[in-house]
This record gives structure tokens, C-alpha cells and sequence, in this order.
């Protein structure tokens, strides 16, 4: 490992590191993708990675390159000592709103782990309600190592479903903005409407439909 790229993931791992010496065995880092799309799920991942090894590269996924956040998921999939995934669809979205929709996925992920965390470590300034010791941590994925493997996982899976979606709706574009307001997806929404995986509460300035 290059001693650039080990000086800033020792960086990254001063929160971690601080709360192993408070006893803390099994700190689980938690991000989301997809709060601003116009379209598809929120994702959320938890990792809990092993505090023995470090993994090159790991980064906030807004950061990285769509290969490189592809290879990285492979390496944290199998390293990290576990892995959860947790989604809000958007019916859910609409019903209980973006911000409720994302906590909820992130609880998720966190129970969908195969073990459990004694801390958890959340991206951003909103907690959320769980049984476990934990804090929040504004532009984490930046700042841990184990919330960027978090973005890292969340960033992949929503991808691939919105290129799952695109084969579906392939005249809106899917696969290359993956749901965000860009030119080209507002003037698609514009010419052929909304598909079911359209948050209508979004693009309501997009577009009138028939009551």
C-alpha cells in the first residue's frame, strides 16, 4: 500500500480507532445513495469491517469512478466481517417522505447484518432510532473509513437496480444518470411521463398528470 494512500486511511480510522480504546469490538459505519434522484429506491448500507486491515482505496463513493466503486464492493464484500443492504421503494418514499424513507432503510441495513454491532457510525446529522451505541458524523464518508464502505455498498447496489430499470424504460435513460434531474431525464419524463418508479412528488414540477 502506497504511503500516501495508508497515511489518509489511518485518517480515516481516528473515530474508529478512538472507539476501540473505549472498549467498542464491532463499529458499524452506515451510508445511503439516492436521496436526490428523481426516481427508484434509497439504498442504505451498513458494514462493520475488520479493525485489523485496512482496505486501499475504500473513499467516499462520490469520489471514485463507477469502475473503481465496482471493484471495491468486490474487496469489501469479502473482507468486511459484514455486510447489510436495506431499501425504501418509492411507494415508501411518497408515504412516509425522502427523510423517514432513508432512516428506515438504514435500519435495514443495520439488522440485515449477520452480526450485530456494538456502535454504529451514521453518515450525516439525522439519527436514527436504534437499540445500539451510536453517533452521527456530517460528510462521514469522508472522515471513516467504515461510512465510505457503507457509500460504497449502497452506491453499487442502487446502480445496478437502476440499470436493471433501464432495460425496462430504456427511452428515460436510466443507466447513465441513475434517476438524478439531468437535462436529458427531466425532457424524458417531459415527452413520455412517469414510470412506476418515478417519485411523483419530485417531478410534480416536471409534469401535470390527469387526475
Amino acid at each position: 500500500m502506497k504511503e500516501k494512500e495508508e497515511e489518509r486511511l489511518k485518517h480515516m480510522l481516528e473515530i474508529e480507532d478512538s472507539l476501540y480504546q473505549r472498549g467498542y469490538k464491532l463499529v458499524c459505519g452506515v451510508d445511503e445513495a439516492g436521496r436526490g434522484p428523481l426516481c427508484g429506491p434509497v439504498v442504505a448500507a451498513a458494514v462493520i469491517l475488520n479493525k485489523d486491515e485496512m482496505i486501499e482505496g475504500v473513499n467516499d463513493s462520490k469520489k471514485l469512478s463507477e469502475k473503481k466503486r465496482e471493484n471495491l464492493y468486490d474487496i469489501i464484500s469479502k473482507k468486511a466481517l459484514a455486510v447489510g443492504v436495506g431499501i425504501s421503494d418509492v411507494d415508501i418514499i411518497e408515504d412516509i417522505n425522502i427523510l423517514n424513507a432513508t432512516k428506515l432503510a438504514m435500519k435495514q441495513a443495520i439488522n440485515n447484518l449477520k452480526i450485530n454491532p456494538d456502535f454504529v457510525l451514521i453518515d450525516g446529522n439525522q439519527m436514527i432510532d436504534i437499540d445500539i451505541d451510536a453517533q452521527t458524523v456530517v460528510s462521514g464518508d469522508a472522515k471513516s473509513e467504515s461510512i465510505a464502505a457503507a457509500s460504497i455498498i449502497a452506491k453499487v447496489t442502487r446502480d445496478r437496480l437502476l440499470k436493471d430499470y433501464d432495460k425496462k424504460y430504456p427511452e428515460y435513460g436510466f443507466a447513465k444518470h441513475k434517476g438524478y434531474g439531468t437535462k436529458a431525464h427531466i425532457e424524458a419524463i417531459k415527452k413520455y411521463g412517469l414510470t412506476p418508479i418515478h417519485r411523483k412528488s419530485f417531478c410534480s414540477k416536471f409534469i401535470k398528470e390527469d387526475k
